[in-house]
């Protein structure tokens, strides 16, 4: 009885333990089959700071033209506000590269962190090919009461439209 006291006790002395936490990691994952081969495909999405090629939430993309660790693109979103990316890897024979969020801003996505990966591969023999996106984030606000414009639920949601959109364009303009 007095352990069952003492740690009763230790909830109201310290109920901050009890519910203080801070924000997890969120995922997104996307992707879709395009009528194209991975050549014609990854011709089209390998340009790393090309991306305003292919997606339409993409305004304008500009770099450094590096196709290594640490080549970097700025990317600015359709509403003007733009955030930085920086290259981690990059592998041409395998039609792959993946990239980190190095400048955030909450008004291009609502986000504080991500780590994206974008893979081609071949879907059949036919032909086809699969692009995936997939992601690691943070919501945008990373405090224990974030605004519901910078939740997880925020943050998921414009991840998945972010990859849905461009994974979409993408396939409209290979599949011309």
């Amino acid at each position: 009885m007095k352990q069952l006291n003492i740690f009763l006790l230790g909830l109201l002395v310290f109920p901050f333990v009890a519910v203080a936490h801070g924000p997890t990691p969120q995922k997104a994952k996307e992707s879709v089959t395009i009528h194209a081969s991975v050549d014609k495909v990854w011709e089209m999405v390998k340009q790393f700071d090309g991306i305003a090629n292919w997606h339409p939430d993409v305004k304008n993309s500009t770099g450094d033209g590096k196709h290594e660790s640490g080549g970097a693109r700025t990317v600015t979103m359709q509403n003007g506000e733009a955030i930085v990316d920086e290259l981690d890897y990059y592998n041409d024979k395998e039609h792959e590269y993946s990239y980190r969020l190095k400048t955030e801003n909450v008004k291009a996505l609502p986000v504080s962190s991500y780590s994206v990966e974008l893979q081609v591969k071949p879907a059949t023999e036919s032909g086809e090919s699969v692009v995936m996106l997939k992601s690691r984030f943070y919501r945008g606000d990373t405090g224990n009461t974030p605004p519901d414009s910078l939740n997880d639920a925020a943050a998921v949601q414009a991840m998945n439209a972010y990859f849905k959109n461009g994974l979409n364009h993408l396939k409209q303009q290979l599949e011309k």
